[in-house]
């Protein structure tokens, strides 16, 4: 598959970090020929079997947006960590189509040889077996992944913040919102919240969530998907819960 081929291509430059150059694009935001060379490898293998497609890459930007369906690619999703030798990262290729239903999700996270994947025929699965959100009845029973974005006003993620830890909650933060979503979906985490995400960060993660029986907030809407949206996302039966916190973020 190709996500699991272009993470050993990044795991390359991973392992051997002296031969990169980076780039800022601003805060919190790094590129470097990894990140191009391993989106270049996946748009080449798509469009090869899939030219009808239009395709929306972090890195290369959009082409043939008015397709009936868009891959959405991130490359290196938890670039911070991967410059520093840290292993959070994975790759994220998602399929959105054109009425906002996103029906196939793949991410791969080399350093944990862990093929997550979530389709309509074979459910949320990890490296082929079938996994489902947590079933809890409250954030006391396991950890919210939190994630944080400069684009966005910080007291909206202090709001969320404060609203778990009254509630005796427990949240973690590392540096891939790809992977903390995806976590979501197999229920190591119960939920998550991000006051600003880009959509080839999250959008394979949320197909995996939808298909493993979660909820997610509508991402696409406001024109989600080339402007990016807050993301929340929890277990089964927490929806209430997560409302009255994203309540105390605005």
């Amino acid at each position: 598959m190709i996500a699991r081929e272009a993470g050993l291509l990044a795991l390359k430059y991973f392992r051997d970090p002296d031969h990169l150059k980076w780039e800022s694009k601003g805060p919190q935001d790094w590129v470097s020929q990894a990140d191009r060379e391993v989106e270049k490898r996946i748009r080449e293998y798509l469009l090869d079997l899939f030219p009808q497609d239009g395709f929306l890459g972090e890195e290369s930007g959009k082409y043939q947006m008015d397709a009936p369906g868009i891959w959405v690619v991130d490359p290196i999703d938890g670039t911070s960590c991967f410059r520093r030798g840290m292993p959070e990262w994975c790759v994220s290729i998602a399929y959105v189509l054109s009425d906002r239903r996103i029906p196939l999700g793949v991410i791969y996270q080399p350093c944990t040889d862990e093929l997550f994947s979530a389709d309509p025929e074979t459910g949320m699965r990890i490296n082929g077996t079938q996994m489902e959100a947590a079933k809890i009845e409250t954030f006391q029973d396991g950890v919210v992944g939190i994630g944080y974005s400069w684009k966005a006003d910080p007291e909206k993620t202090l709001g969320v913040l404060q609203a778990i830890i009254d509630k005796q909650g427990n949240f973690e933060s590392m540096g891939s919102g790809a992977l903390m979503v995806a976590y979501v979906a197999c229920g190591r985490y119960i939920g998550f919240y991000e006051s600003f995400i880009n959509s080839w960060d999250c959008l394979a993660a949320i197909s995996m969530v939808r298909t493993a029986g979660g909820w997610t907030s509508d991402f696409l809407a406001d024109n989600g998907l080339f402007e990016g949206n807050f993301l929340s996302a929890c277990a089964p039966g927490l929806e209430p819960f997560m409302e009255e916190m994203l309540k105390k973020s605005n």
